[in-house]
């Protein structure tokens, strides 16, 4: 007679996360370089690629699930697959700074388009062999029982991210 649900999430983002994670990391480097408070932002694999939402999206669709009639279990996710080296184009782009990029694996690098200054770097002490499964959710049960999708994109979640941060400094 206990009502249970579960909601598998996948990664839920937002200016909370924890500085142990590559997003939170990307965000204080990408703010504290535009600030001229650090030279470099450095990484492992730049193909890595998660499926990144909105913490506050998830907590909306939390409150659906416990809503229900009938205990079921979701899934919850965007469904989209984004590199890490998007997020930091994303996050560059949040302050002002365009991003190119050269060279390829440990040796590929990200330049200020402007200035010309390198500032992304890939390290081995980072870098992690690429991944043989993506991971990334399908939500398909969520959207048709609760009528929930995300309401955020990936660049409107990190430029919230980037504002936060940027008042930190």
């Amino acid at each position: 007679g206990l009502y249970a649900c579960n909601g598998i999430l996948y990664n839920h983002e937002s200016p909370r996360r924890g500085e142990q994670f590559v997003t939170k990391k990307i965000i204080q480097a990408v703010v504290r370089i535009k600030k001229g408070l650090q030279e470099k932002l450095v990484l492992g694999n730049l193909d890595m690629q998660r499926d990144w939402g909105y913490a506050k999206d998830y907590v909306e669709v939390m409150w659906l699930m416990l809503q229900q009639e009938k205990a079921e279990d979701y899934v919850i996710a965007t469904g989209q697959l984004s590199s890490v080296r998007r997020f930091v184009e994303f996050a560059f782009k949040a302050v002002g700074i365009s991003i190119e990029w050269s060279g390829e694996g440990l040796h590929e690098k990200g330049t200020d388009t402007a200035s010309g200054r390198v500032l992304v770097e890939v390290s081995s002490e980072f870098y992690r062999p690429d991944e043989k499964i993506p991971l990334v959710g399908d939500a398909s049960q969520a959207k048709a029982t609760l009528q929930w999708s995300p309401k955020t994109s990936l660049n409107e979640l990190i430029t919230i991210m980037v504002k936060h941060e940027e008042t930190l400094y």
